[in-house]
């Protein structure tokens, strides 16, 4: 992948200094004032989606978009074959595995009603922002996603 200086690609960001690229949390920003640095807090589902290679993550998008829960089935197997999860170190491989398999199984049974396929998309997206942010990380450039 090639990369520009200051450039994005992929939602990732490489600057050759830090001017003009994100402060610190805790430092002080260009005018003056402090950059606080927020996290979110995931709930016990959304923590245990795993973070699979970029193009797998989009092919399981496009199966959730089209075949509510499919795409999020095949991402339970990835977590078998040693996908990561923010989980996996509290709960194990197991229990994330079958967390991944409910999810799958609550957007089968709400798509008749729009919710679980509405999930079941969000499910996909949050799987390919996962992967945009793996890679970035994997590259050592800071993540603007």
């Amino acid at each position: 992948m090639a990369q520009k200086e200051g450039a994005t690609e992929q939602g990732c960001v490489k600057t050759e200094d830090n001017v003009g690229g994100k402060a610190m949390a805790g430092g002080l920003a260009a005018g003056g004032g402090v950059v606080v640095e927020v996290r979110e807090k995931k709930g016990l589902l959304r923590a245990a989606i795993p973070t699979m290679p970029f193009p797998l993550a989009v092919i399981c998008l496009f199966l959730n978009t089209f075949i509510p829960g499919l795409g999020t089935f095949i991402s339970a197997f990835t977590v078998l074959c040693g996908a990561r999860s923010d989980l996996i170190s509290e709960r194990g491989v197991c229990c994330v595995f079958w967390l991944n398999v409910a999810a799958a199984f609550i957007q089968i049974l709400t798509a008749v009603i729009m919710v679980g396929w509405i999930m079941s998309i969000f499910w996909g997206m949050d799987m390919v922002i996962l992967a945009i942010s793996d890679g970035c990380r994997d590259q050592g450039i800071p993540q603007d996603v």
